[in-house]
């Protein structure tokens, strides 16, 4: 979101309940986010479990974690089910959508988002989000896959970079934790950010992480 925008939304909402979101962003810190999906369409799909996890002073904090399994608006299918190893039983006993997202907001304020094929995920939340607030998520975002393609094209100018998520993975030395689940993605993808901004070697802070 461009400044002139922000300026905009905090002059007409500056005072309202979400005013938090559009404050100026802490330095140094991001939010690592995920989504488990029914699908691929956002326009049709729907949210199964959304996770966080903050990332600040080289490492990633994952006792301050968010985590919420959603319960969805229609059933699944078994090829939904084999991505994201959730079952409708499962699926059933987590809670609606829009009070999760509510709790999401307020929990994330207006740290930067860290994210791989964030944009997917941000289109999953943007009709909860507007919903909510009035208006679109204003948060900073950073894409893991175009940061890691900008630093490939650097060591390898003109060649074409895997952009895979096990890939960057891999050649960032991060283990994958519990892929296809919103806190392994979320974590591993933070993990990633760590490593790829070069500082010491990226480290949890908190419970233990998800298993490989």
């Amino acid at each position: 979101m461009d400044p002139l925008h922000r300026w905009w939304l905090r002059r007409r909402h500056g005072d309202g309940p979400w005013a938090g979101l559009l404050q100026r962003p802490p330095d140094d810190e991001w939010v690592s986010l995920d989504l488990e999906t029914t699908g691929l369409d956002h326009a049709r799909d729907h949210i199964l479990s959304l996770a966080a996890v903050p990332v600040r002073d080289g490492r990633v904090w994952l006792s301050e974690r968010f985590e919420r399994r959603i319960r969805p608006d229609r059933d699944f299918d078994i090829e939904s089910i084999r991505h994201h190893r959730i079952t409708p039983g499962e699926a059933g006993t987590g809670m609606s959508v829009t009070p999760a997202v509510r709790e999401l907001l307020q929990w994330l304020g207006s740290r930067r988002l860290l994210g791989y094929h964030l944009r997917f995920d941000l289109a999953m939340l943007a009709p909860h989000v507007r919903a909510l607030t009035g208006f679109p998520l204003p948060n900073p975002r950073v894409e893991l896959a175009d940061a890691f393609a900008t630093r490939a094209l650097r060591a390898h100018p003109g060649a074409p970079a895997d952009l895979a998520f096990r890939t960057i993975a891999d050649a960032l030395g991060v283990p994958v934790l519990a892929r296809h689940s919103a806190l392994g993605d979320a974590t591993t993808v933070a993990l990633c950010w760590l490593a790829l901004r070069g500082g010491r070697a990226p480290s949890l802070h908190g419970s233990r992480p998800p298993p490989r």
